[in-house]
């Protein structure tokens, strides 16, 4: 009878991994060191003004600039894609000089030539064109004020790049599934959004958030406008009390915040549009993480035992 050979399990070794892991680590420590003892980024003016009333209107007014931004940009944006699918030559067209337009327009310039409107244009009025026909006009300086300019250069700006990551999430779509989908007799809008949308949206939502976020940063070229957001409350603080460093940094760390949150809920809306592929929830980060650890505790304990 043969002798029973017991094979032992030595567990991989990375040294490069390790080496580079205490190499990060090393580097992340000195940032913390340098960032937070060194007495000149004033940590207790951070403190005092990081929930200062004045300082959360302002925060108020970032968030209603991305939301408004960010609704009106994906409805228009979405608009434009279609147009730009369309097989109308006149409504692709006119679509692509928009996108072309606003693509090449930086934001802050559109938001000044918004804001002195009144300047070109005494009046609004709506009416037939090229004729003296109207039904009705509107002083154009009690209409756009600093609020609606804000959020109308926004939107205007926003809806390019809107357009054309919906678009090319439709093109994303394969071309068997819009042939499937005319084979079933449904109408070009039921097509559209109940077949070729929920297939798009999983490669659109992705570059969506990024915009999202680009938007809710790029609120603070509002600034130009006079208009009390975050970042232009934060400029007249330290204006006035020279304290730069802190105040900016109050300001990072609520844009940090944005961030973080529309990540975290990025994540969550991916997840969810996973279903459709996995028939279930992709798990949490954290629970992988328990998955992955309960599963290396069994494979080592089942090696023990043998």
């Amino acid at each position: 009878m043969s002798q029973e050979k017991h094979l032992t399990v030595v567990p991989a070794r990375y040294p490069g991994r390790i080496i580079g892991a205490f190499v990060a680590l090393f580097i992340l420590a000195s940032v913390i060191d340098s960032v937070a003892f060194n007495p000149r980024w004033e940590w207790s003016v951070f403190a005092r003004w990081f929930f200062d009333p004045v300082i959360l209107t302002g925060l108020g007014q970032t968030l209603l600039l991305t939301l408004f931004g960010t609704v009106l940009s994906l409805f228009f944006g979405g608009l434009l894609a279609l147009a730009r699918l369309s097989s109308s030559w006149l409504l692709s067209t006119l679509a692509f000089g928009y996108i072309w337009l606003f693509r090449s327009l930086p934001l802050i310039v559109v938001l000044i030539i918004l804001y002195n409107f009144s300047y070109l244009y005494d009046t609004l009025s709506l009416g037939v064109p090229f004729t003296a026909l109207s039904w009705g006009h509107f002083q154009t300086i009690n209409v756009l004020g600093q609020f609606p300019a804000a959020v109308i250069g926004l939107t205007l700006v926003q809806s390019a790049y809107s357009a054309e990551i919906i678009r090319g999430g439709f093109l994303g779509v394969d071309h068997g599934q819009f042939e499937a989908a005319s084979a079933l007799g449904l109408s070009s809008s039921r097509r559209t959004f109940r077949i070729i949308l929920p297939q798009a949206l999983r490669a659109i939502i992705p570059t969506t958030f990024n915009e999202i976020i680009s938007l809710a940063k790029g609120t603070s070229m509002v600034y130009v406008l006079a208009m009390p957001e975050l970042f232009y409350t934060i400029q007249m603080i330290y204006n006035r009390t020279q304290q730069v460093i802190p105040l900016l940094m109050v300001g990072a760390a609520w844009y940090l915040i944005i961030t973080t949150v529309l990540s975290l809920l990025q994540h969550s809306v991916e997840r969810w549009l996973a279903r459709s592929v996995t028939r279930e929830p992709q798990p949490s980060r954290w629970r992988q993480w328990r998955n992955r650890s309960a599963t290396a505790n069994e494979e080592l304990s089942h090696v023990r035992s043998h």
